[in-house]
């Protein structure tokens, strides 16, 4: 199996005149950096799931995603390094006809892409419609939406690997709420673990996560959904200003879709005085910088 990450995560401390005022110490974990393409947590939920692809036998990897989906992008890139196919379902007819920078990417590293409706790909986790398309697409493993599943939270267990003691706030931007399962599980269910989900209505994620996650540790972590900026994947000026600003203070480019609405959110509850004052807290990079394509133009980096 090809070995996807070229560059060790680390841990970077932020700027003290960003949070000092509030906290004792705020770091970022930058899992951004193990791969141009694969990057963030997307390697550690896709890497059981390819093995498990390859000890079948199969042909190539199916899997779903919008027309933004750092998902596709990273599996198509996945399964092409470890001489899979792949195939990737889209949400939405329109979006053949409005090729995004993501989409042509992942044609790029021969993904073939079929458009569906929405009420198609609602059905993304029934039995029935899994069972269809395998007999469509005889040979190929099917990965659900964002690596979800017990295998990507086995894969998102890693990542705790890579968090020091010391820390007693764990910061975690959660789309399906797979990674934070991941982490949540590895961890000493002491340390504070909580999710920055960018949907709106976001928190209806936490009955997967508890789905994961052993009955005593449901209490155990938090969801915040109030920074979205209108819905996933949608941005504005505040948005970017704010990225640009956070790029100046500590050298750390972030992406509109995920880390930079979390980071957004805990400059807010910093001024807020949500964390106690001897807080420490890690902030996860999950990557996804190529979510940043379609404002790259209003970025200073």
């Amino acid at each position: 199996m090809a070995t996807i990450p070229e560059c060790e995560p680390f841990v970077q401390p932020l700027n003290p005149d960003w949070y000092q005022q509030y906290v004792e110490a705020i770091s970022m974990l930058r899992l951004d950096v193990i791969h141009p393409i694969v990057s963030g947590n997307k390697w550690y939920k896709l890497q059981y799931y390819l093995k498990a692809a390859q000890h079948t036998g199969a042909e190539g990897i199916l899997t779903f995603g919008g027309a933004y989906s750092n998902h596709l992008v990273a599996t198509a890139a996945a399964a092409q390094a470890c001489g899979l196919k792949s195939i990737g379902i889209v949400r939405g007819m329109h979006a053949a006809d409005t090729q995004t920078p993501t989409l042509n990417e992942c044609v790029s590293f021969g993904m073939q892409l079929f458009f569906v409706a929405k009420e198609e790909y609602d059905r993304k986790y029934d039995a029935d419609y899994h069972a269809a398309l395998n007999e469509k697409y005889k040979g190929y493993y099917i990965i659900d939406e964002g690596g979800a599943g017990e295998l990507g939270v086995n894969g998102s267990e890693i990542i705790a690997d890579y968090i020091p003691e010391g820390y007693t706030h764990i910061c975690v931007s959660s789309g399906t709420g797979t990674t934070l399962s991941g982490i949540r599980r590895a961890l000493n269910e002491q340390v504070s673990v909580s999710g920055y989900v960018p949907m709106k209505g976001g928190v209806y994620i936490r009955k997967d996560i508890d789905s994961y996650l052993s009955a005593h540790l449901h209490s155990r972590y938090t969801l915040f959904d109030e920074w979205h900026f209108g819905g996933f994947g949608k941005q504005n000026e505040e948005l970017v200003y704010f990225m640009n600003a956070f790029y100046r203070a500590n050298n750390v480019p972030l992406d509109m879709v995920y880390t930079a609405k979390m980071m957004f959110g805990i400059q807010q509850q910093l001024a807020a005085g949500y964390f106690p004052e001897n807080a420490r807290l890690l902030c996860i990079h999950t990557g996804g910088l190529q979510g940043n394509s379609t404002i790259k133009d209003k970025l200073v980096y």
